[in-house]
């Protein structure tokens, strides 16, 4: 019984599957933060700017 439990396979695809998921989920996060924090950095604070600019 324990060697028809250690062959099985059959749940094997859902664990590799889940691992791909989760791998493609960091991914996405982390390309996400490096947008946002481009995005901050390119439009920083438009009104401070602006208010610097008319004083």
């Amino acid at each position: 019984m324990l060697t028809r439990f250690w062959n099985d396979e059959s749940g094997a695809t859902v664990v590799e599957y889940g691992i791909i998921v989760v791998a493609l989920s960091l991914v996405i996060v982390a390309a996400v933060a490096t947008v946002a924090d481009s995005l901050q950095a390119l439009f920083g604070d438009p009104a401070g700017k602006l208010q610097q600019t008319l004083n």
